[in-house]
Protein backbone atom coordinates (compact mmCIF):
# COMPACT_ATOMS: atom_id res chain seq x y z
CA UNK A 1 0.00 0.00 0.00
CA UNK A 2 1.10 3.27 -1.17
CA UNK A 3 1.40 6.10 2.07
CA UNK A 4 1.71 10.04 1.31
CA UNK A 5 3.86 12.25 3.18
CA UNK A 6 4.17 15.84 3.83
CA UNK A 7 7.30 17.30 2.52
CA UNK A 8 7.75 21.07 3.44
CA UNK A 9 9.71 23.10 1.40
CA UNK A 10 12.16 25.25 3.86
CA UNK A 11 11.94 28.51 0.97
CA UNK A 12 8.08 29.04 1.22
CA UNK A 13 8.75 29.11 4.97
CA UNK A 14 11.19 31.90 4.78
CA UNK A 15 10.16 35.74 5.02
CA UNK A 16 10.05 37.27 1.41
CA UNK A 17 12.12 40.21 0.91
CA UNK A 18 10.43 43.64 0.75
CA UNK A 19 9.28 46.08 3.29
CA UNK A 20 7.88 45.52 6.25
CA UNK A 21 4.28 44.76 7.52
CA UNK A 22 2.34 47.63 7.88
CA UNK A 23 -0.99 47.51 8.87
CA UNK A 24 -2.45 50.31 7.22
CA UNK A 25 -1.44 48.98 3.82
CA UNK A 26 -3.91 47.55 1.18
CA UNK A 27 -3.27 46.11 -2.04
CA UNK A 28 -6.11 48.36 -3.86
CA UNK A 29 -5.67 52.49 -4.93
CA UNK A 30 -9.07 53.04 -3.24
CA UNK A 31 -9.70 54.21 0.15
CA UNK A 32 -11.97 51.81 2.25
CA UNK A 33 -14.58 52.77 3.84
CA UNK A 34 -17.38 51.45 5.98
CA UNK A 35 -20.03 53.64 4.39
CA UNK A 36 -20.76 53.76 0.86
CA UNK A 37 -20.99 56.60 -0.74
CA UNK A 38 -23.17 55.16 -3.82
CA UNK A 39 -26.81 56.43 -3.91
CA UNK A 40 -28.67 54.15 -6.53
CA UNK A 41 -31.85 56.64 -6.44
CA UNK A 42 -29.62 59.27 -8.01
CA UNK A 43 -28.73 56.70 -11.73
CA UNK A 44 -30.85 57.54 -14.68
CA UNK A 45 -32.17 54.57 -16.20
CA UNK A 46 -29.68 54.97 -19.23
CA UNK A 47 -26.94 54.92 -16.86
CA UNK A 48 -28.00 52.03 -15.66
CA UNK A 49 -28.57 50.04 -19.09
CA UNK A 50 -25.27 51.87 -19.87
CA UNK A 51 -23.70 49.71 -16.87
CA UNK A 52 -25.18 46.78 -18.09
CA UNK A 53 -23.28 46.63 -21.56
CA UNK A 54 -20.63 44.57 -20.22
CA UNK A 55 -22.81 41.20 -19.66
CA UNK A 56 -23.58 41.16 -23.39
CA UNK A 57 -20.92 39.79 -25.29
CA UNK A 58 -19.10 42.28 -27.66
CA UNK A 59 -20.30 40.23 -30.92
CA UNK A 60 -24.13 39.79 -29.51
CA UNK A 61 -23.93 43.98 -28.82
CA UNK A 62 -21.78 44.40 -32.67
CA UNK A 63 -25.10 41.76 -34.19
CA UNK A 64 -27.65 44.17 -32.00
CA UNK A 65 -26.26 47.16 -33.04
CA UNK A 66 -26.60 45.98 -37.14
CA UNK A 67 -30.04 45.51 -36.39
CA UNK A 68 -30.90 48.56 -34.88
CA UNK A 69 -29.22 50.47 -37.40
CA UNK A 70 -30.52 48.57 -40.32
CA UNK A 71 -33.89 48.92 -39.14
CA UNK A 72 -33.60 52.54 -38.31
CA UNK A 73 -32.31 53.14 -42.58
CA UNK A 74 -34.84 51.24 -43.25
CA UNK A 75 -37.82 53.29 -41.82
CA UNK A 76 -35.91 56.18 -42.78
CA UNK A 77 -36.05 55.02 -46.41
CA UNK A 78 -39.64 54.04 -45.66
CA UNK A 79 -40.59 57.77 -44.79
CA UNK A 80 -38.29 59.24 -47.14
CA UNK A 81 -40.50 57.44 -50.48
CA UNK A 82 -43.78 58.02 -48.50
CA UNK A 83 -42.83 61.91 -48.17
CA UNK A 84 -42.11 61.71 -51.95
CA UNK A 85 -45.03 59.52 -52.70
CA UNK A 86 -47.35 62.17 -50.84
CA UNK A 87 -45.69 64.89 -52.98
CA UNK A 88 -46.24 63.61 -56.63
CA UNK A 89 -49.94 62.26 -55.06
CA UNK A 90 -50.55 65.69 -54.22
CA UNK A 91 -49.16 68.34 -56.83
CA UNK A 92 -50.74 65.57 -59.63
CA UNK A 93 -54.04 66.25 -58.41
CA UNK A 94 -53.26 69.48 -57.76
CA UNK A 95 -51.77 69.58 -61.41
CA UNK A 96 -54.90 67.66 -63.43
CA UNK A 97 -57.90 67.99 -60.77
CA UNK A 98 -58.19 71.78 -60.68
CA UNK A 99 -58.61 71.97 -64.03
CA UNK A 100 -60.53 68.96 -64.30
CA UNK A 101 -63.05 70.22 -61.32
CA UNK A 102 -62.99 73.76 -62.90
CA UNK A 103 -64.23 72.23 -66.49
CA UNK A 104 -66.98 70.16 -64.81
CA UNK A 105 -68.65 73.09 -62.97
CA UNK A 106 -68.37 74.60 -66.26
CA UNK A 107 -70.18 72.14 -67.97
CA UNK A 108 -72.90 72.16 -65.61
CA UNK A 109 -73.93 75.71 -66.08
CA UNK A 110 -73.88 74.90 -69.34
CA UNK A 111 -76.49 72.20 -68.97
CA UNK A 112 -78.37 73.71 -66.45
CA UNK A 113 -78.51 76.99 -69.65
CA UNK A 114 -79.12 74.38 -72.16
CA UNK A 115 -82.94 73.30 -69.85
CA UNK A 116 -83.69 76.99 -69.07
CA UNK A 117 -83.23 77.37 -73.10
CA UNK A 118 -85.79 74.89 -73.36
CA UNK A 119 -87.97 75.83 -70.99
CA UNK A 120 -88.29 78.81 -72.49
CA UNK A 121 -88.89 77.41 -75.89
CA UNK A 122 -91.68 75.04 -74.12
CA UNK A 123 -92.93 78.50 -73.25
CA UNK A 124 -92.84 80.25 -76.68
CA UNK A 125 -94.43 77.65 -78.50
CA UNK A 126 -97.53 77.66 -75.81
CA UNK A 127 -97.76 81.24 -76.31
CA UNK A 128 -97.52 80.74 -80.38
CA UNK A 129 -100.07 77.60 -80.04
CA UNK A 130 -102.12 80.11 -77.74
CA UNK A 131 -102.75 82.52 -80.07
CA UNK A 132 -103.91 80.80 -82.91
CA UNK A 133 -106.73 79.68 -79.96
CA UNK A 134 -107.22 83.01 -78.53
CA UNK A 135 -104.90 85.10 -76.79
CA UNK A 136 -103.69 83.80 -73.34
CA UNK A 137 -103.20 86.26 -70.20
CA UNK A 138 -100.89 86.86 -68.45
CA UNK A 139 -101.36 84.66 -65.66
CA UNK A 140 -101.85 81.64 -68.51
CA UNK A 141 -98.07 82.34 -69.71
CA UNK A 142 -96.85 82.45 -66.10
CA UNK A 143 -98.33 78.85 -65.40
CA UNK A 144 -97.07 77.74 -67.88
CA UNK A 145 -93.73 78.89 -67.46
CA UNK A 146 -94.23 77.64 -63.95
CA UNK A 147 -93.69 81.07 -62.36
CA UNK A 148 -96.55 83.24 -60.49
CA UNK A 149 -98.01 86.04 -62.45
CA UNK A 150 -96.43 89.32 -61.60
CA UNK A 151 -98.87 92.63 -61.33
CA UNK A 152 -98.38 94.97 -63.65
CA UNK A 153 -96.38 98.25 -63.57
Amino acid sequence: MVQLTEVIDEYFQEGQPGPEEDDDFTDTDSEISTESDYDPTSETFSERLYALRDIIAPTTRASIANKVNATADTFKSVLSFSGKTLWVLSSSALLLGVPWALAWAEEQQVMEMEKEMKMREMGGELLTAGNAAGSPTADQVGAALGREAQPAL
